[in-house]
């Protein structure tokens, strides 16, 4: 029981650790799966002055 609860836990810290390299590793390999979308958005607001 414990040797399946300490693969667990490697697993969980590995993927931690992957999920971690793919966060600042992932813009320089896939640069469009992080780009923010260019596009420009106006919409026009009402204010109420009293």
């Amino acid at each position: 029981m414990w040797r399946l609860i300490k693969y667990l836990f490697i697993l969980i810290v590995l993927a931690a650790i992957a999920f971690v390299a793919y966060a600042y590793i992932g813009p320089i390999f896939f640069p469009t799966d992080f780009a923010a979308p260019a596009e420009q958005i106006s919409a026009p607001v009402t204010l109420e002055v009293q």
